[in-house]
């Protein structure tokens, strides 16, 4: 079913009275769902414009697309319906999507374009033409699909034969720390220190499970899911050419149950006042007997490291005991397929339609593979992203956009510093604290002053599977070689390309990538309220990020640290919980049974709601008194509110919804298009929203965090 009619049942309602560090979740805050980079446009239809360029779309005559709503419908009954009904009743969720709304166009537009410039790049010798030859030769590589196609399986082999000459546990753990090979019980990763920012460090996390979290193991209603990853297993087995496939697949299987019962939990791997766990590295073998932990750090190339942070600490001496007393057959059958599953998309049309038919058909309902023209731009971009998004912003970035964000992110800093005067909840020693922190608050807009240097990268005409290897090996190389080192405070966790936004605590900075700051987001001729509701209110979603569940623990400098009273604390979690409380109530009938996790998405639904509140603030403060206009008979505040709800239009799939609702951080986004707005009393007034409407809450009831 797809998501298109009322998004929201009424009934629903009522019964209440909805990219990159190495560290997922420490380091950045992300907007949306997607943290790194995925068609508006065909990129071969004209788009008007200058020569060689794409036009970006426009929403209306004013920012918003008045033609898309749906004027039936009250807007205290379901807002997003609203806002985009008609828009969601005349379109369909591309074939080669699980799900499609104003994220997706605006990926699929800087996706054209990525595309268009890769075309451009002519094809030389990568060794001497520079990046401009080494991108040529990644995406043309990867279109030369008749070449992939007669290579068959051939790229693979010297990887499963370097798994079948492991002949004990020590080997194992080689093969674990490898770049070459995929799959480890203990995820890896370089990042700003979070006790130290100034300085970079090691941190190890849970790893191991071929499914996307450890629920999909160990709940009954996943049994479908798990049905079919252990045939999906077997098969990859069985096209590398793995003896006994549908024995291995059972015992892998039954292996990585076991992991996902050691794993913690994603509320619990996200709260940071447990996952900073630092040791050194000879104090493993003693923490988590069983594990070849020397020699892992050794292979790994990072045994010249103080120490390593662990995330989830507690699950470690578990896993080192499930990689001592299991088959080292089982281990090896482990390790060769998720070699296999990771190399699957770069191998001929067997692997790559396997891995495709159970991870995006199966798991996430789209119903096509995409275009290999989409893949080879996704493949590039992962190798070479800055590389390209020099030429991108060049192309797309426009000189006054850095102007006016710097503007619009001011004014919305000035709003949170009134808010936090008012607060009522807040003593004075917090509030001294809060203010430092915000005064701090770095800032980043467009794309990075200092370019990534791709000179060390080898990448060879022709060689596919080899240079996604090269590349891979590269990218560590490139991070080991700073642990211990000074951070780099200019780096960027995304690329100018990226269709998204973070916060990144360590460094306590906002970043708004060039491919963002476009309509409906952001759009320098549409009205200022549009403009107020829509980045506005993303600017404020990143700054509270900063005041969240989890990024309130780190100080203005990036410390990790507690710098709140203990009363202030217990007010803000209070606060906090009747927040999570108010998004699991959100049903899905479509989805019987299945609900927000109010704690795993915390953070992102206090950032929406806590950064509507000062985007309004902010808006009302730009009129410096004045009355707002009315524009086609929408006041000021009506449209602030819609700017904020047509951001999120979104249709989905049922699977992709399944998934959202199970792995990601974020509330789906048509839920986000209403939930935080709720608790906020200007829209109430702005829409007359009553006792009554379904999506009433009364003033008492109505959370107030910032």
């Amino acid at each position: 079913m797809l998501l298109k009619k009322s998004l929201l049942s009424t009934a629903t309602v009522l019964a209440l009275a909805v990219t990159a560090p190495a560290i997922a979740g420490e380091g950045h805050a992300c907007l949306d769902e997607a943290c790194h980079v995925q068609t508006l446009f065909d990129a071969d239809e004209p788009t008007g414009g200058e020569a060689g360029v794409i036009a970006a779309p426009r929403y209306g005559t004013w920012g918003i697309d008045t033609a898309g709503m749906d004027r039936s419908v009250k807007p205290g009954e379901d807002f997003f319906r609203y806002v985009s009904g008609g828009w969601a009743d005349a379109t369909e969720i591309p074939s080669d999507r699980s799900n499609f709304g104003s994220f997706a166009m605006l990926r699929d537009l800087s996706e054209a374009r990525v595309h268009r410039l890769l075309e451009s790049y002519p094809l030389g010798d990568p060794a001497t033409g520079g990046d401009a030859a080494k991108i040529a030769a990644l995406y043309r590589g990867f279109m030369d699909e008749a070449r992939v196609e007669a290579l068959g399986a051939q790229p693979l082999q010297p990887l499963l034969a370097q798994i079948r000459a492991i002949d004990s546990r020590e080997a194992m753990a080689d093969a674990m720390a490898s770049r070459e090979l995929a799959g480890s019980f203990f995820g890896m990763g370089i990042s700003d220190d979070q006790r130290d920012p100034d300085r970079y460090t090691l941190y190890l996390s849970q790893s191991g499970l071929g499914l996307s979290d450890r629920e999909m193991y160990l709940q009954d209603r996943f049994a479908p899911q798990r049905e079919r990853y252990l045939a999906y297993v077997q098969q990859l087995l069985e096209l590398g050419g793995w003896d006994k496939p549908a024995e291995n697949a059972k015992a892998i299987l039954a292996m990585e149950t076991k992991l996902a019962q050691a794993h913690w939990t994603r509320a619990e791997s996200r709260n940071r006042d447990k996952t900073y766990n630092p040791l050194a590295l000879a104090g493993f073998d003693a923490f988590a007997p069983g594990f070849p932990w020397q020699r892992y750090f050794t292979t790994a190339g990072v045994d010249h490291s103080a120490q390593a942070v662990m995330r989830q600490n507690t699950a470690f001496p578990k896993l080192a005991q499930i990689f001592a007393t299991t088959e080292l057959d089982t281990l090896k059958a482990w390790q060769a397929f998720h070699t296999i599953n990771s190399a699957a998309p770069l191998l001929s049309s067997d692997f790559a339609n396997a891995h495709y038919e159970f991870r995006d058909k199966f798991l996430s309902g789209q119903p096509e593979q995409r275009d290999r023209w989409k893949r080879a731009v996704e493949f590039t971009e992962r190798a070479m992203g800055e590389a390209i998004g020099r030429d991108y912003v060049q192309l797309y970035f426009p000189a006054d956009a850095k102007a006016k964000m710097d503007e619009l992110v001011a004014n919305v800093k000035v709003a949170m510093g009134a808010r936090l005067d008012a607060l009522d909840w807040m003593g004075p020693d917090t509030k001294r604290e809060a203010h430092a922190k915000l005064a701090n608050f770095g800032l980043k807009i467009g794309h990075p002053e200092k370019w990534r240097d791709y000179s060390a990268l080898q990448v060879v005409n022709g060689d596919l599977f080899g240079n996604a290897l090269r590349a891979r090996q590269f990218e560590w190389d490139f991070r080991r070689a700073r642990l211990g080192k000074e951070v780099d405070k200019a780096e960027w966790g995304m690329t100018p390309q990226t269709v998204n936004a973070y916060y990144n605590s360590v460094k306590n900075e906002i970043v708004f990538p060039a491919a963002i700051l476009q309509p409906p987001f952001f759009d320098p001729q549409a009205d200022m309220a549009v403009n107020y509701g829509a980045i506005g209110g993303v600017i404020g979603h990143e700054i509270i990020h900063g005041f969240d569940d989890q990024g309130r623990k780190s100080d203005g400098e990036g410390v990790l640290r507690d710098w709140w009273s203990a009363e202030d604390a217990a007010k803000f979690e209070t606060q906090a919980t009747r927040l999570g409380a108010q998004y699991e109530s959100y049903a899905f009938p479509e989805l019987p049974g299945m609900h927000i996790n109010g704690r795993v998405s915390m953070g992102e639904n206090i950032g929406d709601l806590g950064g509507l509140m000062i985007a309004h603030e902010a808006y009302r403060r730009s009129l410096e008194g004045k009355p707002a206009r009315v524009l086609d008979g929408f006041t000021g505040d009506q449209r602030f509110f819609m700017g904020w709800a047509q951001v999120w239009r979104i249709l989905w799939r049922d699977d992709a919804l399944r998934q959202q609702l199970v792995n990601g951080p974020h509330s789906p986004g048509h839920i986000r298009a209403f939930a935080p707005l709720r608790n906020i009393d200007a829209w109430y007034e702005a829409f007359d929203v009553k006792a009554g409407d379904a999506l009433w809450v009364a003033p008492e009831e109505r959370v107030r965090i910032w």
